[in-house]
């Protein structure tokens, strides 16, 4: 999955200092990302090519002993060889440890620009200097980066598995159920309604499989196999969904992405033999 990128590590530990010649800087605006492509692979500049003395530098992690901090101006220095790309690339380039940097550092990013003033009085935000967290200096108010919990739900009936297609957005590859937990609800609790909401089934045998960070929609997914309990006829609910439909084992095509932890969940179910 995206997060998997040994033998490189991931720290996130917050650390409150200036950045060296060698850290990678990232900058963004919008959806897009300042970016290289040198021979198939992506490249973010380097602290050294940023001659423009008003840029602010925050941290954001490090990979190995390489740290890497947001920027918050561009300097036009680094526009030869450079150029802003849409965010969507991280889901395909390398090398890996580079593109789960890049989108976890949009994540976090997203989150600064989003909350640069209070929401509770309006005033503006002051960066906390021994962690990673907002504060108001005039009400106390403090804010930490947004994680939105959320589902992926494998559902099994037998030698068949639930798969779909959303009704909105650009991506019409099939699919899991998801998502995301409301207030009061535990994730079980998640995935039952979800199930019940998205397709009109009850599910029984709710089982953990594993978890994944993903930035693209600043969300940690969890995922869950669960199977049909009782009827297995569908009711779609067409604002959500476009299709839904049972797949029997043998017709599941797999998508070689080795990127998604629906991906992940498909082949698992497709390469398991179904209970006798």
């Amino acid at each position: 999955m995206i997060q998997d990128i040994a033998p490189y590590k991931f720290f996130n530990a917050y650390q409150n200092n200036s950045p060296s010649e060698d850290s990678i800087i990232l900058y963004f605006e919008q959806q897009s990302v300042l970016v290289a492509e040198e021979q198939g692979e992506i490249k973010f500049p380097m602290h050294s090519q940023w001659k423009d003395q008003s840029t602010t530098f925050n941290y954001v992690f490090s990979i190995n002993d390489t740290a890497y901090y947001l920027a918050d101006s561009i300097s036009e220095d680094l526009l030869t060889g450079d150029s802003m790309q849409n965010i969507h690339l991280f889901r395909n380039a390398l090398p890996r440890h580079n593109s789960f940097a890049g989108i976890t550092a949009f994540h976090v990013n997203n989150w600064y620009q989003s909350h640069q003033f209070c929401g509770k009085c309006g005033n503006k935000m002051t960066h906390a200097s021994k962690e990673r967290m907002l504060y108001c200096e005039n009400c106390n108010q403090t804010e930490y980066p947004k994680i939105a919990p959320a589902v992926i739900v494998a559902v099994t009936n037998g030698d068949k598995l639930l798969l779909s297609r959303y009704a909105q957005g650009n991506y019409k590859k099939y699919a899991l159920l998801a998502g995301f937990t409301e207030v009061g609800e535990s994730i079980e609790e998640t995935v039952a309604r979800e199930v019940m909401e998205e397709v009109g089934l009850q599910v029984k045998n709710v089982r953990y499989y594993k978890s994944q960070p993903w930035s693209f929609s600043e969300t940690l997914l969890m995922g869950f196999f669960a199977e049909v309990d009782g009827d297995d006829t569908i009711t779609l609910d067409r604002e959500e969904l476009e299709e839904a439909v049972w797949v029997s084992r043998d017709e599941i095509k797999i998508e070689h992405d080795n990127l998604s932890l629906t991906n992940e969940m498909i082949v698992k179910f497709k390469n398991t033999k179904a209970d006798k």
